[in-house]
C-alpha cells in the first residue's frame, strides 16, 4: 500500500510518499481502509521532533481516520468488513496517513451518515477537545458566560457550537476572515481581535475562559482577571501555564485531549442529527502531504484538512 512516512525527524521534506507492507491487524484490532486522514498540528510536532511523544521511526503520521473496515482481527465483536467507521487513533501507533491503518477496535466508532465519510475525518480529536474543555474541565452549563479565545480555529468552531447548545453566552475571538463562520455558529458576541482589545471588549465577568489560541503568559493572565470568582480557566496550549487565582477561587486546567468513545458516539449523533457542524477546508491527496505540512510549518493553513488517498 502506499503511505506517507518519516525516517528521521525535522523539515517537511523528510516526509516520503512510499510504498510499505499492508499492515496485518492483531488482536482486537481491525484494519481500515482509509478514507479520510485529518491533518493536527501535533502531527508536525512529532515530524519536527520537538512533541514528546515516544513514535518509532519510520514513522506515519495521522491519528484521526474515517473509512471502512477491511479486516477483523481475533477477538474483535461489534465490527465487521464492510463498517463505516471513525476514530482517534493512539497518537504514538502508525497513522492514517495511509491507504490503510491498523487501529484497535475500541477506538473506533459508526461514522456519521449525515456528511462524506472522509469528511468524518475532521471530527474526532478536535470534537473530544472541544467537548473534554467544555464540560469536563470547566463543567459548563446553561446560562454561563463562556470566553473563547482562538474561536476562529477547528477546535474553536466546535467549542462554540457545543456552548451554545449548552445554553451557554458565547463571547469569541476571532479576524474578520473567520468572524462570520464563528458567528452562524452560534457565538452571541464576535471580538475582532485584530482591531479591539479583549480586555477593552470584555467588561463583563465570565464563568469559563477558554483559552485555544497562542498566548503570552502576561497576555493570559490579564485575560483570566475577566473571571469571575469562582470560576474557572481552561486552555490547550500547554507551553503557557494556564494561569490561576486561588485567592478569588479561580481554578486552572490544562487540557490534553484523549481517547473516549463514548462522547465521539454523541458527537456523531449530534452531527446526524443536525445539531454538529462538520466545517473542512479542504481536500488534499496523500501524496501531498508533505507540501501541507510545509504550508502549516509557514503559517498558510487555516481550518481543517482532510487527507484522501488515491482512490478512496
Amino acid at each position: 500500500m502506499k503511505a506517507v512516512r518519516f525516517h528521521e525527524t525535522g523539515a517537511a521534506d523528510v516526509l516520503r510518499h512510499e510504498d510499505v507492507e499492508l499492515p496485518v491487524p492483531g488482536a482486537g484490532e481491525v484494519r481500515v481502509r482509509v478514507a479520510g486522514s485529518a491533518y493536527n498540528p501535533a502531527d508536525g510536532g512529532m515530524r519536527g521532533g520537538f512533541l514528546p511523544i515516544p513514535i518509532t521511526l519510520p514513522h506515519t503520521p495521522g491519528y484521526d481516520v474515517s473509512g471502512t473496515v477491511d479486516a477483523v482481527g481475533a477477538g474483535v465483536t461489534g465490527l465487521a468488513a464492510g463498517d463505516r467507521v471513525v476514530g482517534f487513533l493512539p497518537m504514538a501507533a502508525d497513522g492514517s496517513a495511509a491507504e490503510f491503518v491498523v487501529a484497535p477496535a475500541e477506538a473506533l466508532v459508526p461514522a456519521p451518515t449525515r456528511i462524506p465519510l472522509a469528511d468524518a475525518a475532521g471530527l474526532p480529536s478536535v470534537g473530544l477537545t472541544a467537548w473534554q474543555a467544555l464540560f469536563e474541565a470547566a463543567d459548563l452549563e446553561a446560562g454561563r458566560r463562556v470566553l473563547i479565545n482562538g474561536a476562529g480555529g477547528p477546535v474553536g468552531g466546535y467549542a462554540v457550537q457545543l456552548a451554545h447548545r449548552a445554553g451557554a453566552h458565547v463571547i469569541a475571538t476571532a479576524s474578520p476572515r473567520s468572524a462570520e463562520a464563528v458567528r452562524a455558529a452560534g457565538a452571541d458576541e464576535v471580538v475582532d481581535h485584530t482591531a479591539t482589545s479583549l480586555l477593552d471588549a470584555v467588561t463583563e465577568p465570565v464563568d469559563v475562559l477558554l483559552n485555544l489560541a497562542p498566548v503570552t503568559e502576561e497576555g493570559f493572565a490579564a485575560l483570566a482577571t475577566r473571571v469571575r470568582d469562582g470560576g474557572v480557566v481552561v486552555s490547550t496550549t500547554p507551553r503557557v501555564a494556564t494561569p490561576e487565582d486561588p485567592a478569588r477561587g479561580v481554578r486552572a486546567v490544562t487540557v490534553y485531549v484523549h481517547p473516549d468513545a463514548d462522547v465521539l458516539r454523541r458527537l456523531v449523533a449530534l452531527v446526524d442529527a443536525g445539531e454538529l457542524r462538520v466545517e473542512i477546508a479542504r481536500r488534499v491527496p496523500l501524496a501531498e502531504l508533505p507540501a501541507l505540512h510545509a504550508e502549516a510549518d509557514a503559517g498558510r493553513v487555516h481550518g481543517k484538512v482532510v487527507v484522501v488517498p488515491a482512490g478512496a
